[in-house]
């Protein structure tokens, strides 16, 4: 029977599901031969889907996605939540894993499910052969959002349960103990804070992008935690928005991050606070200081060997600064009150979180590498179609790819650069720091070649701040 009687609605939700729930569902409404050829329909359908995403993705590496339907029980999550994971190809054991985690509402969910197929942070996770999770929670309109972002309501053992069985799909069982890096908008820095006190031995970082839950337990809101002295151990960055400081809505995610800031700093933590001058809660240009923040945490803290504790942050190596704005110095050579000070890894981090404090950007000065794989193949009406490979540039990924025939360039992709959040890239951004769907295709079909005959074709990546790369290799139709 066809899938249309349960509605646009009815297959979304069922979509969401896991095998045996989603098949009870449709079985409920259509009866159990009507089920069957629904389940038939909808698993090809959510393949298809996956294969398309990974297909459009095209910077190599293989995809794994588990679902969990809402639970009932206490203390069971009681949202729908689906987890993507991508490995970068070739990757033998994994030494770590970037989770990038969006924040409340329809929205964010949604903007959550293409985390995983980011070529930018794709780019560092592989540098450092990690996995990259993008968790993208089922929250429907009106419902809470802490039924989840507070991780002691299910939503920790929900991800804890995904890396047991990411581990058996993806046959890499070191998935299970691998360390994490948690990047957190809104929501998803509430659930990172809280993530911090009940796992400080295996997270490498975080990043706060315009959420905590420190204010919340601080006012009663929800149960105050007890934070371990390992905790006080993990580099962190606070990255508030200062059009939230005076926003209605959204100063809230500035007051907490501030008194957080605050408050761990006079402890001794290994914090910082990095004010984007450019945004209000939306991510803006923030990648381009998290990812180089977060290189660096990977660099000071992964073990030498598999399986052994991170190693302890490297004070000798710090640079500290007042206020942003101040210029950052050795932390051996500083001589205002450290207690007050911003925390920064290294002299790498300090220069770009200078310059992304006064002007929300960050210098790049290097090429992006070049394009590979590339193949032209002729269509039947004489146009030339070409697809390729491309790893994104680390410091500012890809803006766009430029395509030569014979030597000339013959277009672009895309043809404009197109930009809702931050700098206009190959895979446009959204609010939440996340490639906007549908996901652009390494792909450029040249109709305007004419005489027939053979051409030779080459690609170049044109990075976030217009550095060009050399050329792939050369292939001819």
């Amino acid at each position: 029977m066809p899938v249309a009687p349960l509605g646009c609605v009815a297959l979304e939700r069922a979509c969401r599901l896991d095998a045996r729930t989603t098949f009870r569902y449709a079985a409920a409404m259509v009866g159990l031969a009507g089920a069957l050829e629904f389940a038939r329909g909808l698993f090809l359908v959510a393949g298809l889907a996956v294969a398309a995403f990974a297909a459009n993705a095209n910077a190599g590496g293989d995809y794994f996605s588990v679902t969990y339907p809402p639970s009932s029980e206490t203390n069971v999550l009681q949202v729908g939540v689906t987890y993507t994971l991508w490995i970068p190809g070739g990757t033998g054991e994994m030494r770590g894993l970037i989770v990038h985690q969006h924040g409340c509402g329809v929205g964010a969910c949604k903007g959550g499910a293409t985390a995983a197929y980011d070529l930018h942070w794709q780019a560092l996770a592989k540098k450092w052969r990690c996995g990259l999770l993008g968790p993208s929670y089922h929250q429907e309109e009106k419902q809470n959002c802490r039924l989840w972002c507070d991780p002691r309501n299910g939503s920790d053992k929900a991800f804890l349960r995904s890396l047991r069985d990411l581990a058996v799909q993806s046959k890499h069982p070191e998935l299970e103990r691998v360390p994490w890096c948690l990047w957190g908008h809104s929501g998803g820095g509430f659930w990172a804070s809280l993530m911090q006190v009940m796992h400080p031995q295996q997270i490498v970082a975080i990043w706060f992008r315009s959420g905590t839950a420190y204010s919340a337990w601080e006012r009663g809101e929800v149960p105050r935690p007890e934070i371990p002295a390992a905790a006080l151990g993990i580099p962190m960055m606070c990255n508030p928005g200062t059009k939230e400081r005076d926003h209605e809505r959204f100063k809230g995610a500035w007051e907490g991050l501030t008194a957080m800031f605050r408050a761990y700093r006079a402890e001794g933590a290994p914090i910082g606070f990095a004010p984007d001058p450019n945004t209000s809660h939306e991510c803006g240009d923030s990648r381009y200081l998290a990812i180089p923040f977060f290189d660096a945490c990977l660099a000071m803290r992964l073990p030498d060997k598999a399986g052994e504790q991170l190693k302890a942050v490297d004070f000798r190596r710090s640079w500290l600064a007042g206020m942003p704005g101040d210029e950052p110095g050795p932390a051996d050579q500083f001589s205002g009150d450290a207690k007050t000070s911003v925390w920064l890894p290294d002299a790498r981090v300090a220069k770009a979180w200078m310059e992304y404090v006064i002007a929300g950007e960050v210098a790049d000065t290097t090429p992006p590498p070049a394009p590979s794989g590339v193949s032209a193949t002729p269509k039947p009406d004489g146009a030339v179609e070409l697809t390729w490979g491309a790893e994104a540039d680390l410091e500012s990924g890809i803006q766009a790819f430029v395509i030569q025939r014979d030597g000339k360039e013959v277009g672009r992709v895309p043809e404009k650069g197109l930009t809702k959040f931050g700098k206009p890239l190959f895979q446009t951004m959204s609010y939440h720091d996340t490639p906007e769907a549908p996901l652009p295709e390494m792909r450029f079909v040249d109709k305007a070649v004419s005489g027939g005959g053979s051409h030779e074709y080459r690609v170049l990546t044109l990075n976030g701040v217009g550095l060009t790369s050399g050329p792939s290799d050369a292939v001819r139709n």
